[in-house]
This record gives C-alpha cells, structure tokens and sequence, in this order.
C-alpha cells in the first residue's frame, strides 16, 4: 500500500535533485516504461544506469523530487525502498492541505494513470522564482510515469524527444519517444475526457485515482487555484 507522504518524515529521504545531472540517470527512472531500450538509446553508458538504479534503490538514502507549479501546488517524487522491494510516489501537495493527493505509484496497489497529456502539457514551464525542478524537459520526463493516456499529439512526440536529446541522447528517436508516452506497463495508457460541470479531466483507467474530479474535497477556493495550476489557466 502506498505510504502516506508524510510518513517521509521519519524515512531517510535524501535530496534527489543533483541526481539528475548525473550519468544513466534517465535511462535507470524511465527503465519499466522503456523495457526494450538499452541505456545507449538514452545517451547513457549501461555501466552508468545500472549504477544509478542502485542508487535510487538504497535502502538507506530515498531520493526524493519536488517539481513546482503555479499557485504553490507541487508534484513531488519519492523513491521508496523497502526491505523487498522499491516503488516510486507521485503526490501532489499545497502547503495548506493536511493530506497529499496520490497521482501514481508502482507500488503493489498499481496506481495510474495520474495525468493526461493536456495536464502534463500545462505543467511543463516553472513558476516564476520556483526552486526544485524547473527545466521544462526534466520536468517532462521525470513525470512521464504519471501519464497514461489514448490520445497523447504528435506533439507530445516531438516534446519527448527534444527533452531526450537536451538530456543526453545522441539524436530524436522517434520510437523511444513514442514507448515513453505508452503509460506505465502497470496501468497503461487510458481513455480521458472533460467534465465541463467540474472543470476537471476524467480518467477510465481501472486503476486510476482520477475516476472521480481531482480534488472533489477541497473548498471551493482551493479547487479553482487547483484546476486553473492543472488546465494552464
């Protein structure tokens, strides 16, 4: 079962953000969704992603990623290494609410999809000031694990792709890009529609926490400020 973001507080989590400067970083966090890919594809040495999955695998140090968006939302990552085994959290927090919402988790429950391309799309560019993950390819393709939707552009291709050779890949590859945005082997891709009604995207994934509108609970100030940071308003 997923772990309540703010049981992190007495895990040894450890800033993740220098990770992502470092060799075989990308190929070793986008490994389930690029099952048919080698390191190389990514730019990486293998040597390099195999050591980076250890990394993100200690049990002892559990990186953690903050990616900020606009009215003090933020998406953060956990690593989460167990005894057994190790999953990866996506929340998304605000510093007024007493609980997080989780977007996904590979953990045994299979939580996903999280985000459609539109969502995704709208959340790449940093707030002004923002501290965390503010490099618009970082942030896409560290929360590419999130998506999991039928209808992704040809633009989310070409977005993918420009984020793969700013961060190492040796050209375009057109069939990587298009593997990354398949969703997680765990829930896959999903049909999306809008719910005018709640300003809010609606997921038919089985497995996804968004069968119902994000943040349903919220007062009604907080779920405007949650809806304009999540359709780019």
């Amino acid at each position: 079962m997923v772990m309540a973001r703010h049981w992190y507080s007495s895990a040894p989590v450890v800033d993740g953000h220098p990770l992502l400067q470092e060799p075989g970083f990308w190929p070793a966090h986008l490994a389930d969704l690029a099952q048919d890919f080698t390191p190389e594809d990514f730019g990486s040495d293998a040597a390099d992603a195999d050591a980076m999955l250890e990394r993100l695998h200690y049990p002892s140090a559990w990186p953690a990623f903050r990616v900020p968006l606009a009215r003090g939302f933020a998406i953060v990552v956990h690593y989460n290494s167990g005894e057994e085994f190790t999953t990866t959290d996506y929340f998304l927090t605000h510093p007024d609410w007493s609980q997080d919402l989780v977007l996904a988790s590979d953990d045994q429950d299979r939580i996903g999809p999280g985000l459609c391309w539109p969502e995704l799309a709208a959340l790449l560019k940093a707030p002004p000031g923002a501290t965390g993950v503010t490099d618009p390819h970082a942030r896409l393709l560290l929360l590419l694990p999130v998506l999991g939707d039928t209808a992704v552009p040809e633009e989310a291709v070409t977005a993918v792709g420009r984020a793969l050779v700013a961060h190492g890949a040796p050209a375009v590859t057109e069939a990587l890009a298009r593997c990354l945005l398949q969703g997680h082997p765990m829930w896959g891709a999903a049909d999306w529609w809008f719910d005018e009604d709640e300003r809010s995207w609606i997921c038919e994934g089985e497995q996804s926490p968004r069968k119902t509108p994000l943040g349903d609970h919220l007062p009604a100030q907080q779920r405007t400020a949650l809806e304009a940071c999540l359709t780019g308003g």
